[in-house]
């Protein structure tokens, strides 16, 4: 059966991790489109001043509190939205977390619990919609990262989580597909994006803080993608061409790749500044929500051609064969018009033979 998504204002939309960051700006584009939000999180004082503010600007949000680790909240968090809605058009797992530290350093616990959020909250989340989805069908968004094809130091257990999530989306999709569920199951991949993420993440560094390597992208892109394949089928997506370029750098030259991010990418993802305090290891309980951005200095990149691009893949290629041709076309009637001295000279030449 074939997958036919409805326009976004018709859609309920459930999202996990929705009190920061990518989730945040998701729940709240999503319902400025005319979308009924599900937003699932731990934090529950962040959920409802959320909620609160997306109805006082005429939308209609639903706050569940609930841990994606736990299998039981999700199904839960299902319930409660089938029970209010009737129906989930999009499913989105976004929820996730981090801790820094080399692979010796981080505990065997702390290891274990960003698998528990990052790979089996998806996991939870993907089962609990495909249950809620399948009849009617819709859309399930998982969200990857550049680190689904790369990996980088400091960050061991969320690369893994992130190399997880990827197998598990790409199996999800193979299988649905072959026995002709109508979900699309899209895997988005952010590059490094501006958010509480990092101070969000346990440390087990010296420094006082964690930053985005260069360069970062605004939220708002991923919550773009997101939304753009709650509307239409996509593979994949991913979000910013810097984090792009690498992974493609990593996939075709790893020897060279790894030797760049052994040498630069300590410096890179620390810094001097240490963010705001109260956000600071929400690893097991919720800390500090409610903000889109970091509180850490530098700038973002708010635009995306490179995500442009792949949302319209048609055009793009359209525009480059017609590109492709008009230089062609140019240099072909070049090669076949003659310069004026070249006219000239040929004038004379056939005025010489004409007077012999």
């Amino acid at each position: 059966m074939p997958v036919s998504l409805k326009p976004l204002a018709e859609q309920v939309v459930l999202i996990t991790g929705a009190t920061s960051g990518i989730g945040l700006s998701t729940a709240e584009r999503a319902a400025a489109a005319g979308a009924r939000v599900v937003l699932v999180a731990r934090n529950e004082e962040a959920l409802h001043a959320i909620a609160d503010g997306i109805a006082e600007r005429g939308g209609d949000a639903l706050p569940v509190m609930a841990d994606v680790a736990r299998a039981r909240e999700v199904e839960h968090a299902a319930e409660v939205a089938l029970s209010r809605y009737g129906r989930i058009d999009t499913w989105v797992n976004n929820a996730g977390v981090a801790v820094y530290g080399t692979a010796e350093e981080v505990s065997l616990a702390d290891h274990r619990r960003v698998f528990d959020v990052n790979y089996w909250g998806v996991v939870h989340g993907s089962l609990a919609a495909v249950k809620a989805i399948r009849e009617r069908g819709g859309a399930i968004v998982n969200l990857g990262s550049i680190l689904s094809d790369m990996t980088v130091v400091l960050q061991a257990p969320y690369c893994a989580t992130k190399h997880a999530v990827k197998a598990f989306t790409n199996t999800l999709r193979l299988e649905l597909e072959a026995e002709g569920v109508p979900i699309s199951v899209t895997l988005i991949k952010p590059s490094a994006i501006d958010t509480p993420f990092f101070e969000h993440a346990r440390s087990y560094l010296d420094e006082p803080g964690i930053r985005n390597p260069p360069p970062a992208y605004d939220s708002e892109l991923v919550a773009d993608a997101i939304l753009f394949a709650a509307e239409h089928p996509r593979r994949t997506l991913s979000v910013g061409f810097g984090g792009f370029a690498t992974s493609l750098l990593a996939t075709h030259f790893p020897r060279l790749t790894d030797k760049l991010i052994e040498s630069t990418g300590f410096a890179m993802q620390v810094t001097d500044e240490p963010g705001r305090p109260a956000r600071r290891d929400n690893l097991y309980a919720p800390r500090e929500d409610g903000a889109r951005r970091s509180a850490l200095p530098g700038g973002r990149r708010e635009t995306s051609l490179f995500l442009e691009a792949q949302k319209r893949p048609l055009a793009v290629a359209a525009a480059l064969a017609g590109l492709g041709a008009g230089i062609v076309g140019l240099l072909a009637s070049r090669r076949r018009a003659p310069s004026e001295e070249a006219r000239l000279a040929r004038r004379e030449g056939l005025a010489r033979v004409a007077g012999v």
